[in-house]
């Protein structure tokens, strides 16, 4: 009797695992960090929109311990997030997070687990909710009959596999004059225009440092190797270190509440995107938004070589 090597597998009974309650306190200090590492500016004691992924970050890792085991970590790479804000953390905040696998789904690519965090305050009022998508590369899922996924959740796996199907595919190329066209060679506007997203109306292209994978790391106290040790981004598969996804998403989420909010991060009542490419370090990426409209500001982003990294881009206030 011969045996097959499979790989990697996931089981899907890890469904409804929990982590959590973690209480936190958030000081000045761990704001303007965050704040510090996304932009040259003086930072403020005031809540990026996408800080909540600071707090999320310490349960996250026991509920991937507790659940999902060292032995495929460094094969994950963030294909969704869908954050919520209910209300802006604030200095002095006492903040209480949980977490919970909602779904573990066979793709293509991988195994894609959905976890959501809820976070209250001391008064057990909701503070945020996040949904956070990762796809461990090469995994094969188990037991599929053990999970069951509420109808709304599906919708959001559903949502996250389009991100993780086109994972790496380019959608766009960049001309000589560095304009970004389709592959037949119609423009920029027109490429988004076709994905329903409107037309684009501003675009800003974003300098990432080589070291700005592990300033972020430490500024948003999230440490992953595969973010600043080179030899553990290849062990994982990857051509070198790359930046986290929250780096990538929460640089471009600057640059829409900068130009079409005033600067005030406050609105800012939700955020959405599928990361569909990896940012490599230093490089650069081009974030651009269409006209804000009653669901809000949609945007993308593409890197140097036009390839999309970002999609599906939601800001709501």
């Amino acid at each position: 009797m011969t045996t097959e090597t499979l790989g990697p597998t996931l089981s899907a009974s890890i469904v409804g695992a929990t982590a959590g309650p973690l209480t936190q306190t958030i000081d000045a200090r761990w704001l303007m960090a965050y704040n510090a590492a996304l932009s040259d500016a003086p930072p403020r004691p005031i809540a990026h929109p996408l800080f909540a992924v600071c707090y999320e970050w310490p349960v996250a890792v026991t509920l991937r311990e507790q659940a999902i085991g060292a032995a495929i970590a460094s094969l994950s790479v963030h294909a969704s997030h869908d954050l919520v804000i209910h209300r802006p953390p604030r200095v002095g905040d006492r903040l209480t997070t949980t977490a919970i696998v909602d779904d573990v789904v066979p793709r293509r690519s991988g195994a894609l687990v959905l976890m959501r965090f809820e976070t209250v305050d001391a008064t057990g009022q909701s503070v945020t909710t996040t949904t956070y998508g990762s796809l461990y590369r090469g995994v094969r899922v188990t037991d599929t009959t053990a999970a069951h996924s509420s109808p709304d959740r599906r919708a959001v796996v559903r949502a996250a596999a389009e991100g993780e199907a086109s994972l790496g595919e380019s959608a766009l190329r960049r001309r000589s004059d560095g304009e970004y066209e389709n592959p037949d060679g119609k423009s920029e506007q027109s490429a988004l225009r076709r994905r329903a997203d409107g037309e684009v109306q501003w675009s800003e292209t974003v300098t990432v440092a080589a070291n700005a994978a592990h300033v972020y790391t430490e500024c948003a106290r999230i440490w992953n190797p595969i973010h600043t040790d080179d030899v553990v981004a290849r062990a994982a598969g990857l051509s070198g270190i790359i930046l986290h996804g929250t780096a990538t998403l929460a640089l471009s989420i600057s640059r829409i509440v900068s130009r079409v909010l005033g600067g005030d991060s406050t609105l800012v009542r939700g955020v959405s995107a599928r990361f569909t490419g990896m940012v490599k370090l230093p490089s650069t990426f081009v974030v651009r938004a269409a006209a804000p409209t009653e669901k809000g500001i949609t945007f993308d982003a593409v890197d140097d070589d036009g390839r999309p990294i970002l999609n599906q881009g939601l800001l709501s206030t």
